[in-house]
């Protein structure tokens, strides 16, 4: 083993070997990296330091975190205890597990990488149980999830940080040379389809009507759905009320996980706003100024009248507001691809694409392999006979809700962005230890001062508070 190499796995020894209750109890944001200077009247501290950029084993830990860590389990069950009536058990859009919890699954999260090198693109591995868990896989698992589609650190022109690209004081601190960022970007579109259709299997007299409060709380393509009984014209939500299918929560929990693993890693660790997501991905409305950006395709809805009393668009030209990310493209591969046109040639396609995904001839439910992978003995096999999958009028009704969304507002969805951005990002970096020793009590852990040596080789800085 080179010295390198050992370097690297007396790293990632001692992050397991660290405490998870006393890296939570101690976890404070530190948000000085190493090389930065804090202008703060009697306070200020300039740094005689360079930035020390994350190296490829400590960014390899990060990377490791965004994507699958395993297969999930199905544990739940097939039906009703109260009559025996069949419940559907089969609401995943994925059977890989992944390091934080995901609203069925859907596992709709994907990272952007940035840091000095340039931009990176972080494919999902498919889960490797089989892999040793160590330095060189870690690394090895980094290199294939990677893919540059900048080859700049993405930010906006000198000169241009000031709001709506920068968020007040993040300006000075936010993204700087020798930092990595990490920035989550979530499909919505897939679950969004998904969602409509698992709530839809409510039991009989439960199953709501679905109205679009951007309409005059008109039935949103189910009236037929109302007369025929299988919904219930009692129970009444708004597509309003659904939002994002929850679907977001699994960046704020993956971004979680990662603090917590760099502040573990004796790393600063920061969750703050991000660049404005608009301008992020480079929607039309602020490509002129800032440029594409990361080049996300955007949808721009038609005008129509009705759009000044459903969407207070007062004139065509107004329509770019509307305007929302549906996929990326690098290379000519599809990185990201919403479920909706233009992606799909209708809205049917799309829905019909999600239900093939999981229940045709290639789709997750189709697998035996991965369920004997999940289950002991033939208990997969059984799974896969005896749990339920959907109704076909679940399936007919969602793709009707979901038609009629997309004629009547132009995109899917409407009341939500097929690709959603939270606005925040996790920046990790080296921090400046003189910079916290200095004016803070406890600024700094023991984590923190043998970073250096644990990570990279280098003296133990020994200043720190234990442990």
């Amino acid at each position: 083993m080179s010295v390198e190499q050992q370097v690297r796995q007396e790293g990632l020894e001692s992050l397991l070997s660290q405490p998870l209750l006393e890296t939570i109890w101690r976890r404070r944001t530190h948000r000085v990296s190493r090389g930065a200077s804090v202008p703060a009247g009697s306070m200020s501290y300039r740094s005689p330091h360079r930035p020390i950029p994350l190296e490829e084993m400590e960014e390899a830990v990060l990377i490791a975190l965004t994507g699958c860590s395993g297969l999930t389990m199905p544990d739940r069950l097939f039906e009703d205890p109260r009559d025996g009536t069949p419940i559907m058990a089969k609401p995943n859009l994925t059977m890989a597990g992944r390091t934080a919890g995901s609203p069925d699954n859907a596992q709709g999260t994907h990272f952007f990488m940035i840091n000095d090198a340039g931009t990176y693109f972080l494919r999902k591995l498919p889960p490797s149980p089989d892999l040793p868990f160590n330095a060189g896989t870690l690394v090895e698992r980094a290199h294939q999830a990677k893919v540059k589609v900048l080859d700049h650190r993405l930010d906006v022109a000198e000169g241009k940080r000031d709001f709506p690209a920068y968020l007040d004081s993040n300006r000075f601190l936010s993204n700087i040379p020798g930092s990595t960022v990490f920035l989550p970007v979530v499909d919505l579109s897939h679950q969004y389809i998904n969602a409509l259709m698992y709530l839809l299997t409510q039991p009989e007299g439960a199953r709501p009507v679905i109205v679009d409060d951007r309409n005059f709380y008109r039935p949103a393509g189910v009236r037929k759905w109302v007369r025929n009984g299988f919904l219930n014209n009692d129970i009444k939500l708004p597509l309003g009320a659904l939002g994002p299918m929850r679907t977001q929560i699994e960046a704020d929990l993956l971004l979680q996980n990662m603090m917590l693993v760099a502040d573990g890693m004796g790393l600063g660790a920061w969750i703050h706003a991000s660049i404005h997501p608009l301008i992020a991905l480079g929607d039309p409305k602020f490509s002129r100024e800032y440029g594409r950006m990361l080049g996300f395709d955007f949808v721009t809805p038609r005008f129509r009248p009705a759009d000044i009393l459903r969407w207070h668009v007062p004139l065509p030209r107004y329509a770019p507001l509307r305007s929302h990310p549906v996929g990326l493209r690098a290379n000519g591969e599809h990185l990201i691809k919403a479920a909706c046109p233009p992606n799909y040639p209708s809205m049917e396609k799309a829905v019909d694409a999600v239900v093939q995904a999981k229940f045709g001839p290639d789709g997750i439910y189709t697998d035996n392999e991965t369920f004997a992978r999940i289950y002991k003995g033939d208990y997969g096999q059984r799974y896969l006979a005896e749990a339920s999958a959907y109704d076909q009028r679940v399936i007919d009704c969602a793709r009707d809700i979901c038609v009629y969304i997309h004629e009547t507002h132009g995109r899917f969805p409407a009341h939500a962005d097929a690709i959603h951005v939270p606005g925040i990002w996790l920046q990790t970096h080296h921090i400046e230890s003189e910079y916290y020793e200095r004016f803070f009590v406890n600024g700094t852990t023991g984590t923190h001062a043998r970073h250096a040596a644990r990570w990279h080789g280098e003296p133990d800085s020994g200043t720190a508070a234990a442990p």
